[in-house]
């Protein structure tokens, strides 16, 4: 059975809040990976919801760069969360691919991006935003 994707904003925020909890179940066991697999999914989704609530077409994808460049077309300041958004985007691909391991990122550098991701949600979550 096929199922479509809500193109509801506050959907795709309440689903992305489920990653921002398991995130930090993940963590508690000792789980970078998975956390780090969880803060992508909650920036894509608070990405996408984002986009929809400015009419923008669903559009498939799991690349954050490309889901900052439509919001960047609407402000310039999501820029400021490319780095971040770059840094979380490698959690993707290593947590569902096979790979030679290769060294995780510390702590405190796991600590930083979160949060500046956890600005871009409160950016995206302005009255004057959605």
């Amino acid at each position: 059975m096929k199922r479509e994707e809500s193109l509801i904003p506050k959907d795709w925020f309440d689903k992305a809040v489920k990653d921002l909890w398991r995130l930090d179940v993940l963590l508690a066991g000792g789980d970078l990976g998975g956390a780090g697999f969880h803060l992508q999914q909650a920036a894509e989704k608070y990405l996408k919801g984002y986009l929809l609530s400015k009419e923008w077409e669903l559009e498939r994808t799991h690349d954050l760069d490309k889901l900052l460049n439509f919001a960047s077309s609407f402000d310039a300041r999501f820029d400021e969360f490319r780095v971040a958004c770059n840094f979380i985007e490698e959690f993707y691909t290593e947590q569902r691919y096979p790979f030679i391991p290769s060294p995780a990122p510390s702590r405190e550098d796991f600590d930083a991006v979160r949060k500046k991701i956890e600005e871009m949600i409160a950016f995206i979550l302005q009255p004057s935003n959605p």
